[in-house]
């Protein structure tokens, strides 16, 4: 099942995120890109439509919701480009969208008014990631800067620097933040930077475990006491929270860009060249998708 959004409502340049927010008739599917823009759209116009879902062109289908980063004066009062967003997430219960953006900045998002909630303002550098800490009204960033931040969402304030080079041998060889990810209790957050994995005790704020890799790490998450990771390499690795590696599967993309668990126990793992590996809970392979350009 492909749908395409094209035409007006489509993102100018490539979506590098999405997310559904809300539950039954008022889910919102939401995406956002390299234009700066977050949009969402009611997902039962596209699941009760009397055209197949295959079929759909994505025009007949409008956003209800359409946002834009700010942009910022330059010399002259000239504005600045509108910067990406590279990462979303959501609170739902406090009615929240958090976007990472290109611009050093993270933002809260009230979804009843479409207007910017809180600033998070810290970092060096552009965000690659973001993930809402919701038992603790929190948000963590991570950036092209090298650390990983904790944010109180009221204030808006940031309360920990996360460096996972710190008191390490990395430290002093640069290498950005490119993924973060935090388990079911939110207790426990995965950080991945450059060939390396950290494993943070929150509580604690305290690492655990360290672990190398021998590619960059391009996305991370927890399945409950474990974690699963993928980089610049044909492989999904499987890690204790100690760091002791449990499995190292093959898969079918050179370079995996993202990795997905069902309930179920089918790991999907996504990457270069279009293609999405579907691996069994006993590691073995189900099917490999190639996707096409459209």
């Amino acid at each position: 099942m492909v749908l395409t959004i094209r035409g007006r409502n489509r993102h100018d340049g490539p979506a590098y995120d999405i997310k559904f927010y809300g539950h039954g008739e008022d889910t919102l599917l939401l995406s956002c890109g390299d234009d700066g823009r977050i949009r969402g759209w009611r997902w039962k116009e596209f699941t009760n439509s009397d055209v197949p879902i295959p079929l759909q062109a994505g025009n007949q289908v409008k956003p209800v919701l359409d946002l834009a980063n700010p942009q910022h004066k330059g010399p002259w009062g000239a504005l600045s480009p509108i910067p990406e967003n590279n990462s979303i997430d959501v609170n739902m219960k406090g009615g929240s969208i958090f976007s990472a953006s290109g611009d050093s900045c993270a933002y809260c998002w009230d979804v009843e008014t479409g207007k910017i909630k809180t600033v998070f303002k810290g970092h060096s550098d552009y965000l690659h990631c973001i993930v809402a800490r919701n038992t603790a009204n929190q948000v963590i960033t991570g950036s092209e800067d090298g650390t990983a931040r904790i944010w109180d969402c009221k204030s808006g304030k940031c309360i920990q620097v996360i460096d996972p080079a710190e008191n390490t041998k990395l430290k002093g060889f640069f290498s950005c933040v490119s993924c973060i990810a935090l388990d079911g209790s939110e207790s426990w957050l995965a950080c991945g930077r450059g060939r390396s994995l950290s494993i943070w005790n929150l509580p604690a704020s305290e690492c655990v475990s360290r672990i190398s890799t021998r590619a960059s790490v391009q996305d991370v998450l927890f399945e409950d006491n474990q974690i699963l990771a993928v980089g610049a390499e044909p492989l999904l690795s499987r890690f204790a929270i100690n760091g002791a590696v449990l499995s190292q599967i093959q898969c079918a993309p050179l370079s995996a860009f993202s990795v997905s668990i069902h309930p179920s126990g089918v790991t999907a793992v996504g990457g270069y060249g279009g293609l999405v590996d579907a691996i069994s809970e006993f590691g073995s392979h189900l099917c490999t998708f190639r996707c096409k350009c459209v």
